[in-house]
């Protein structure tokens, strides 16, 4: 009896099914006391194996279980620095966001500024350029004024200086026994015997120019003698032309007119013009007060200036071609002096 009812008991056991991972289902019996004193000394060894591998699996699954929960605070870890490096990042962004920002607006109204400035300095450029271009006329007004003075004053010299005769050559010193007016009178005698015999021909003044005398300068200073008309002056000038060959005691000396120094420079100016038509048999002069004369094609052609010059010699070829050389040299010459003011 006892033993049937240890056999109940053992059929009313419940078996228990443990599963190990990754392990094929091992069934687990729930032994009791009594039943494990029945049992024989095999099935103790075989109920013990069975323990032990239950207890082997249960420690391989709490191993694994804990190194997942380990693995998964790990990440919880990264996940919560990435997190925190995250709100950095983003508040570093902001401040950056914010920093340039400010830097924007300030770089707006540093344009605005400048561009203010700007229009600023425009307004004084074109204020500038106004008061400038004032200027220039200005100067180029009084420019013409001063020529125009300069014309004035040459024109009232050369009305003054019109009846002077200018004497070149003449020794310093030798009008100290006759004095100048003696040695003019000493000239005509000795080149016009006709003229000194006339008693028209009085001289009102005579002098040196400059009146001071330069010890370092190797030519005499001129002799002005300044005559009581033109005429007489005219006369003798023609025919101080007519003998070519003026002296004074043996020694060559000769006259010219008297002009201001503005009328000098613009007879100057004809000279090589002149010599180039003499060349060329066109009887050229250079008339009072500076005036080009000659000969062209049977016909005499005078000019006041250059350009009038330029004009007749475009229409005439073959003087056109006889000119060309000295009239570009001087165009030349009046560029580089434009250049150079």
């Amino acid at each position: 009896m006892p033993n049937n009812k240890r056999k109940n008991r053992g059929n009313k056991n419940k078996e228990v099914t443990m599963t190990p991972p990754n392990e094929k289902d091992t069934p687990i019996q729930d032994y009791e006391d009594d039943d494990i004193e029945e049992m024989q000394e095999a099935d103790l060894k075989k109920l013990i194996r069975t323990l032990r591998s239950s207890q082997k699996q249960i420690l391989e699954l709490q191993k694994s279980l804990m190194d997942k929960i380990e693995n998964l605070s790990r990440e919880n870890e990264i996940l919560r620095r990435n997190q925190n490096e995250m709100k950095q990042l983003v508040q570093q962004e902001t401040v950056i966001v914010t920093e340039v920002k400010n830097s924007i607006d300030q770089m707006k109204n540093t344009i605005e500024s400048l561009t203010n400035r700007m229009g600023e300095a425009e307004e004084r450029i074109l204020d500038l350029e106004d008061r400038e271009q004032e200027r220039i006329q200005s100067d180029q007004r009084k420019e013409e004024e001063i020529t125009n003075l300069k014309h004035i004053v040459g024109n009232l010299q050369d009305t003054i200086k019109k009846p002077n005769i200018r004497v070149l050559g003449v020794p310093e010193g030798m009008e100290r026994e006759k004095g100048l007016e003696g040695l003019f009178s000493e000239i005509l005698a000795e080149n016009f015997p006709g003229l000194e015999k006339d008693r028209d021909i009085l001289v009102q003044e005579a002098h040196r120019t400059p009146n001071k005398h330069d010890q370092k300068r190797s030519s005499p200073r001129h002799v002005v003698i300044k005559l009581s008309t033109v005429k007489h002056k005219e006369k003798i000038l023609k025919c101080a032309r007519e003998k070519r060959q003026i002296t004074l005691r043996g020694s060559p000396i000769r006259l010219t007119a008297d002009f201001s120094s503005e009328t000098l420079q613009a007879r100057r100016e004809w000279r090589d013009i002149a010599q180039v038509l003499r060349e060329k048999n066109c009887q050229p002069r250079i008339l009072y007060p500076a005036k080009l004369s000659f000969v062209n094609e049977g016909e005499i052609k005078t000019f006041h200036s250059k350009q009038k010059l330029k004009e007749f010699v475009a229409t005439r070829p073959a003087l056109q071609k006889m000119l060309k050389d000295v009239l570009h040299t001087e165009t030349k010459k009046h560029g580089h002096q434009y250049e150079r003011r």
